[in-house]
Order: C-alpha cells, then sequence, then structure tokens
C-alpha cells in the first residue's frame, strides 16, 4: 500500500491514506457513478485550540500517563483513563446530532435505516456505548465490553492479567436536542461520494459550530466528552472524503464522526466513530508523540481492506468496527500487549510501517 500526506487546509494537521492495489479496486466498485469531488478515505486531526490548558491538574479528564523508550529517545503519551494497573474508569459522555440543511437538502441522524431504526439510535446502541460483544482475540477473553475499552485492555494484557477489573469505559451516552445547520454556500454542497448522495461540508467550519455549541451547553465539561454525529455527510479541505476528526479546545476534548447509511461505503455506521474513539482514547489533546510522529492509533489501519473494517453483530444489526494499532506500532516493547500484537485484529505490522 502507497501512502501520501495530505496538503494542509487552514488548520488540518493530518489524515489518512491514498488507497492501492486490491482496497483501490473495490473503491472504484463502490462509486457506481461519477464521484463529485476527488474521493479519498481519510480522517484528520485539527490542532489543539490553547494546547498549554490541555492537561488540568484537576477537574478535567481521568488521564495516565503511558512512557516507553525507542532506539534511546523516552516517549510520555497521556491516555484517558487510570493506568491498566489501576481501578476501572468511565468518562460522562454527551452526543450531539447535527443536522446538515445545504443546497436544499437535509441530511438528518433521525434517518430510519434498514433494520428499521434511526442512525442515532444505531449509534447509541453500537458496540461504542454498549457491552454486548464478548470480545476474544488470539484465545484471549477481552471481556463482554465495549470496543474501546477491548482494545485497550489487549493492549496491555499482561498487565490486565494481574488486574482484571481495570476497565475504561464510555458512559452511557446522554443525547442532546439535535443542532440543526444551515450550511453557506461557500462552506458546503451535496455531491456523490462512493455511490452515495451526501453533504461535503468543509471541516473549519464545522469545527467552529462545534465550539459554538460547547460553549453553550454548560453539562458539557472538561471531564467528559462530546461526541458529535452527522448523516450521510463528509468533511472537506481540499477535497474529499474526511470521515471524521478528533481535537481539543483547552482542556475539554472532543470529537466528530459521519454515519454514512450505505453498507460498505466508507465511513459506514459506527466505522468512523470506532476510529476517533480510539484516537480519543489514547490522544485526547492531539498532543502526543511517538516514532511514527503523532499517536494516532487508526490511521495506519483504516487504508486496509474493507477500510479496515470488521464486522460484528448485535441484535438484527451488523456495525463495522475499526481495527486500531497498539503499542508496540508506536515503538513500544511488545511485553506491553497480547503476544506483542501490533494491532487489535493481529495484523502483522513493524514499527511506524504504515506512518502515524
Amino acid at each position: 500500500m502507497s501512502s501520501c500526506r495530505i496538503t494542509p487546509s487552514i488548520r488540518v494537521l493530518a489524515a489518512g491514506f491514498c488507497l492501492a492495489g486490491a482496497a483501490g479496486g473495490a473503491l472504484a466498485q463502490q462509486a457506481r457513478t461519477p464521484d463529485t469531488m476527488p474521493a479519498t478515505p481519510r480522517f484528520a486531526v485539527l490542532p489543539a485550540t490553547h494546547p498549554e490548558q490541555a492537561r488540568p491538574l484537576s477537574g478535567g479528564l481521568t488521564t495516565w500517563n503511558f512512557g516507553y523508550t525507542y532506539q534511546g529517545r523516552k516517549y510520555t503519551d497521556v491516555f484517558v483513563g487510570n493506568a491498566p494497573s489501576g481501578a476501572a474508569s468511565t468518562t460522562p459522555t454527551f452526543i450531539i446530532p447535527l443536522k446538515i440543511v445545504v443546497g436544499g437538502k437535509t441530511f438528518s441522524t433521525s434517518t430510519i435505516q434498514s433494520n428499521g431504526k434511526t442512525a442515532l439510535a444505531d449509534t447509541t446502541g453500537s458496540p461504542i456505548f454498549q457491552s454486548e460483544v464478548d470480545f476474544t482475540e488470539a484465545g484471549a477473553n477481552l471481556g463482554t465490553t465495549q470496543y474501546e475499552d477491548a482494545f485497550q485492555r489487549e493492549s496491555f494484557w499482561p498487565t490486565v492479567l494481574g488486574n482484571p477489573g481495570y476497565h475504561v469505559l464510555l458512559g452511557a451516552p446522554t443525547v442532546l436536542p439535535e443542532v440543526t445547520l444551515n450550511v453557506p454556500r461557500r462552506d458546503g454542497s451535496t455531491g456523490t461520494e462512493f455511490g452515495v448522495q451526501v453533504a461535503l461540508v468543509n471541516i473549519n467550519y464545522i469545527d467552529a459550530q462545534v465550539h459554538t455549541i460547547i460553549a453553550n451547553n454548560p453539562q458539557i465539561t472538561a471531564a467528559s466528552v462530546p461526541i458529535f454525529v452527522m448523516y450521510d455527510t463528509y468533511e472537506t479541505s481540499g477535497g474529499c472524503c474526511i470521515g471524521g476528526y478528533h481535537s481539543a479546545n483547552g482542556a475539554q476534548s472532543y470529537a466528530v464522526f459521519d454515519y454514512i447509511g450505505k453498507s460498505g461505503a466508507f465511513s459506514q455506521d459506527v466505522s468512523a466513530l470506532s476510529h476517533e474513539m480510539g484516537e480519543w482514547l489514547d490522544d485526547p489533546f492531539t498532543t502526543n508523540n511517538s516514532p511514527c510522529g503523532i499517536y494516532e492509533v487508526g490511521d495506519p489501519l483504516e487504508g486496509d481492506a474493507n477500510y479496515g473494517d470488521y464486522s460484528y453483530v448485535v441484535g438484527t444489526m451488523t456495525y463495522h468496527l475499526q481495527d486500531l494499532a497498539q503499542p508496540p506500532y508506536f515503538g513500544a516493547p511488545a511485553s506491553t500487549t497480547l503476544n506483542g500484537r501490533a494491532t487489535f485484529q493481529g495484523t502483522a505490522l513493524s514499527v511506524c510501517q504504515n506512518g502515524s
């Protein structure tokens, strides 16, 4: 697989990979009608605002410092939750659905899906928030738990074996009222990407609205994580298609993701959410570093077949959760994680093989 760096726009720091080979062939089959914009599946990181305020001594997220040495250099990164040798932790969570109105069309998470539920209901009922899946990898039962918790337990499995009560969980999400964004013509349009009619909205416009919404909701605090969801929408920055991003405004971390209703499309159901919450978990303030550059656990896998997604069935819904990179991928000792695995699904990768 070849990779490319996306040219930064006003505030975008990093994104994903160009697809080649088999993945590119799959993409061509999905896009049965011409794409409106150059369609490269990708994610983004927006730089933290006021990063000097990102690590509060109290009143913010529960975090711990993960340190390791690679090729003589020491790395210390901030992860959400307590250390794996400590107690379980739960982060209060808010979901804010965004209704996008652009080009005379409306894109809302209240849209009914093929299983008879809304995209919003499928989000709250997903393995990101619900403990419905018994995750087992390489013969190890990681627990019937949330996806990101299973990922983190595997990431530090030798320690967790001696401390089975360790968990890093998202609280039952509080769903706030839907916010309607009437996107100006200069910031958005509609188009067809990956065979789906979608809204195409400038990422910097979205981020400005997100900051305002957070500021106007006093119940959202730095100890919590607000998650913004859009339906059949991609963010743009010099092209398409960004499936989501995470960032922080001082000590307030947050994430934005796109729920695409078409099976097989990039960012289908909660795939982008699984990507972004994994990255939030291991870099909540977008300030962490590694031998690969920024510490992004989702980006190295998004260029895999099916965009790195794996299927999990909950009730009548098949969810697609993206594989995530674990500490040995970023240069930490193999003894850190289960069998020295580089990713949750056991993809064999050398240190920084696919970049950050």
